[in-house]
């Protein structure tokens, strides 16, 4: 448990960021937030060497002017998810028709998955705003769930729920929170989900961005138990707007015996399309990950 004093330093710093924030217009917030980016890292070195040995890991035939632009972009991206993050309560419906590209056209897409009667799960990775792709949806009506880990700082925690707006939440680590996440599916809900791709045990290996990832297959089991398909999408930044790029839909076999097995399947299929993905557009990728996905668990 953090000290009282810990959390309460912690939590008035944050308060005292979003204010600043807040009180700016949003192209400025943006603006600075790339700038620090790029001062961060290619002034300050910001964790510079162990970041371009993992871009030029998995793409040898990078330069280094290549690698640092995806890295400097990379950092950026992170800095103007956090911007957004503290602007949360202010993204309302008029805010997305400006600033995310067919949002309404995407959220009947997958509005249609829902009606089926099943859920939906939605396989959103660490690409672009991956808060976004969910707060969009939420603001245009789809019925969305998520799940979330709980801060180590009470206060933290709390004001993270705020910032989810119009998401249900559940606590990751609650034990009633595996029968609440089928219960909703089976209700037609939909369950937006981001891949843990180092989990501590052995669970799915999966080939990902030229090595082998350890992935949690729980996102794909919802899917094989509800009968649930699964919708395997990014959200990307361009020119100041945020694109839902709906890669692909997935569909378990009602018919496998092994829903283990049929779960890994699923698994691997979303990992080798979200690596596609992150491939043709490495700059979105959080390449800045403190738990590396490639490192041995």
């Amino acid at each position: 448990m953090k000290s009282r004093l810990a959390v309460n330093l912690e939590y008035g710093a944050l308060r005292g960021a979003c204010a600043l924030v807040n009180a700016v217009p949003y192209p400025l917030a943006m603006a600075a937030a790339r700038g620090l980016g790029w001062t961060l890292f290619r002034v300050f070195g910001f964790k510079r060497a162990r970041t371009l040995a993992r871009i030029r890991a998995v793409f040898p035939e990078m330069s280094e002017k290549e690698a640092t632009a995806v890295a400097v972009r990379s950092l950026q991206n992170v800095l103007q998810t956090g911007v957004e993050m503290m602007r949360a309560p202010h993204l309302d419906r008029a805010w997305m028709d400006r600033h995310v590209v067919d949002g309404a056209r995407y959220k009947e897409k997958l509005q249609a998955y829902v009606d089926e009667g099943r859920g939906v799960v939605i396989m959103v990775p660490h690409s672009g705003n991956w808060y976004m792709a969910a707060w969009s949806m939420a603001k245009y009506g789809l019925p969305l769930f998520a799940i979330a880990a709980r801060q180590r700082n009470p206060k933290l925690d709390a004001w993270m729920k705020r910032q989810y707006g119009d998401i249900e939440v559940l606590d990751r680590d609650c034990r009633e929170t595996l029968v609440r996440i089928k219960e909703k599916l089976s209700a037609g809900r939909a369950f937006a989900i981001l891949p843990d791709l180092r989990v501590r045990k052995p669970d799915v290996p999966a080939d990902f961005l030229g090595g082998k990832a350890n992935v949690s297959h729980a996102g794909a089991m919802f899917a094989v138990r509800s009968n649930a398909p699964i919708v395997v999408a990014q959200m990307r930044r361009e020119n100041g707007r945020h694109v839902f790029n709906h890669i692909a839909t997935l569909r378990p076999d009602p018919g496998a015996a092994d829903k283990r097995a049929e779960a890994a399947r699923l698994t691997r299929e979303a990992m080798r399309l979200l690596d596609a993905a992150i491939r043709e557009r490495p700059g979105d990728w959080y390449w800045f990950n403190k738990r590396w996905i490639l490192e041995p668990v």
